[in-house]
């Protein structure tokens, strides 16, 4: 072998990534070896600041999802996305298929302003608001009122079955249903009229339709934040895989302070840890212990981490009754832990920035200026064009008014694009709130005043009102007979 071949060999083996053996949890099940998926997590409750602003956020929230559907607005519900008759009320603005395009622009408003979040605060959706983590934490605090700590919910697990037991679990799951119906009625309150949703559910007479949404989102509820909880977060979420996109060095996100912690070890309160050779971390495990998802933080940035700040609350308790100094796992950017400045004001985020008040900007226009009034025409199928007794053309049409506003409204109709046209039916209707009408209604025209064969008109529909009203004009044609 020449010294051009030893060195390339040398140069391969120095650009191979590093691979990480990682021991696979397994158990011996009658004399087999299986393995193991997951370990259940016993969360442990901590207290401090962090976990009381998540606490406030997430009540804030549950109330605002109980409380939006049972609201009304002159007369009706306040928030209504009926899908049925393909309308979604949002107090005094209802949306139809032909709003579609709004509905676009609020999604991509969400989906930019969650861009914009997560490149400046990381995952703090996940930790705070999402409404997984919310129930999730409402289902451990039932967990902690019937079981008790993280450590006796353990020992019970462990215990063979007894009436102590028993009971106590079947209250958990009990609760956990309870609220999960409780949960699924608000939820299908959204898309049908709550109040009667409550009274037919509790006297056992709803739909089939009905029925079945409320028994599946129940028992979606009851699995996701009861039985599954950080499966969500760690395998089927995939805000968790596409996150790292968005953050960079100086994203603000929960960190350990490796140069400070390390080398980490127990000792005793009043013992000098420089002296041991020790850093802060007293390597207790309480980070682990009261994290959501069961991850080890230390172990550096980890896209099952969802920023909820658990681990920061009780590492700075820990580091109280230390002496030292909190901060030691924290809210932190990458450049702050090895010194480097950080820039809050980067391009990145100013980018997300521009786009949130353009796309704002666009989406307010499109509500100011959207016409809350839609008009359809369709034409007489089996004949085009007829004479009249009068010796007229006539034209048969059927207009169908949409009155989008929450207001019941009059509508003056007319028809320009022909000379001396004479109108047959109704011209003055009134429509009622969010409703459509039908008209059906003739053009009647002396064939002397038609030219061609097809000539172009337009339907007119303009609100009568002391104010400015609106007004629609609508193309459509005028036929001679041949």
């Amino acid at each position: 072998m020449n010294s051009n071949d030893s060195a390339n060999k040398k140069k391969t083996a120095t650009q191979q990534i590093p691979v990480k053996n990682i021991k696979i949890q397994t158990k011996i099940t009658q004399g087999v070896e299986t393995y193991k998926p997951r370990d259940q997590i016993y969360v442990r409750q901590v207290k401090g600041i962090f976990q009381r602003l998540r606490q406030k956020m997430n009540f804030v929230f549950l109330i605002m999802f109980a409380i939006l559907p049972w609201l009304q607005y002159h007369g009706h519900q306040a928030i209504l996305f009926d899908i049925t008759t393909q309308r979604f009320t949002l107090w005094n603005l209802t949306l139809w298929p032909q709003d579609l395009t709004l509905l676009a622009w609020l999604f991509m408003l969400g989906a930019f302003l969650l861009f914009f979040i997560t490149t400046f605060l990381g995952r703090v959706w996940c930790g705070y608001l999402c409404p997984q983590t919310v129930w999730t934490f409402i289902f451990i605090w039932f967990e902690e009122k019937i079981e008790g700590s993280a450590n006796q919910r353990k020992k019970l697990d462990q215990q063979p079955l007894n009436a102590n037991k028993f009971w106590r679990k079947a209250l958990k799951h009990f609760c956990w249903l309870f609220f999960s119906l409780l949960t699924a009625m608000t939820f299908v309150g959204y898309f049908t009229p709550v109040r009667e949703l409550f009274i037919d559910t509790f006297t056992f007479h709803t739909t089939f339709t009905e029925a079945t949404l409320l028994v599946f989102f129940t028992l979606a509820t009851y699995g996701n934040a009861g039985w599954m909880r950080e499966i969500m977060c760690l395998h089927m979420c995939p805000y968790a895989r596409f996150q790292s996109a968005m953050f960079d060095k100086d994203t603000l996100t929960v960190s350990y302070d490796y140069n400070r912690g390390e080398s980490r070890g127990p000792r005793g309160r009043k013992q000098d840890p420089k002296a041991l050779g020790l850093g802060d971390c007293i390597d207790c495990n309480l980070c682990v212990q009261v994290c959501p998802t069961g991850i080890d933080i230390r172990n550096g940035l980890q896209y099952e981490c969802i920023n909820c700040g658990a681990c920061v609350d009780a590492c700075a308790g820990v580091m109280d009754k230390m002496g030292y100094e909190q901060g030691l796992i924290r809210y932190t950017t990458e450049h702050e832990l090895k010194g480097k400045k950080v820039h809050f004001l980067r391009s990145k985020l100013i980018g997300y920035g521009i786009v949130l008040i353009v796309m704002t900007s666009l989406l307010s226009y499109e509500i100011y200026s959207r016409v809350p009034l839609a008009m359809d025409i369709i034409r007489d199928r089996n004949e085009l064009a007829r004479e009249n007794f009068n010796g007229e053309i006539e034209n048969v049409y059927t207009l169908k008014i949409l009155n989008m506003s929450q207001t019941d409204n009059t509508y003056h109709l007319s028809v320009k694009g022909l000379k001396d046209a004479k109108w047959i039916g109704k011209q003055d209707i009134t429509v009622p709130a969010a409703e459509v009408y039908t008209l059906p209604i003739s053009i009647a025209v002396d064939p002397y005043e038609l030219k061609d064969y097809m000539t172009d008109i337009q339907f007119v529909v303009r609100e009568v009102s002391p104010d400015k009203g609106v007004e629609i004009t609508q193309e459509s044609h005028f036929f001679n007979k041949r």
